[in-house]
């Protein structure tokens, strides 16, 4: 079982935001840090899936299709977090409260809006 969530941070979402998460004891990195910038999000989900992490990004309209596609294929993801964008010490509260509440394996295949 694993307890605490990894994330992986779409190309959208701010880099600070995972240092933020960094700092504070989380496993975060981003499309910057693992060379995936401009990839397509298919891709950007399958990488995630790779890392056994869930994905954070503001791009609800294709990762609500993906996370329908996955599940009907019974394919597995790791969680899918959609973030309406705000100011990152505003997202960070607003995370915080799903890090601290689930552990990784309650996020496989959940899709969460915060």
């Amino acid at each position: 079982m694993k307890l605490f969530v990894e994330l992986y941070l779409d190309e959208d979402v701010s880099v600070l935001l995972s240092k933020i998460l960094i700092a504070r004891g989380f496993d975060a990195t981003t499309a910057h840090d693992s060379e995936m910038l401009s990839r397509d999000d298919p891709e950007q989900l399958a990488f995630a899936v790779s890392q056994a992490r869930c994905i954070l990004t503001h791009n609800r309209k294709h990762f609500e299709e993906l996370h329908v596609q996955y599940l009907e294929k019974g394919q597995m993801h790791y969680g899918i977090i959609i973030a309406n964008r705000r100011p990152v010490y505003e997202l960070l509260t607003r995370l915080l409260v799903i890090l601290n509440k689930l552990t990784a394996d309650e996020m496989v295949n959940n899709l969460i809006y915060i």
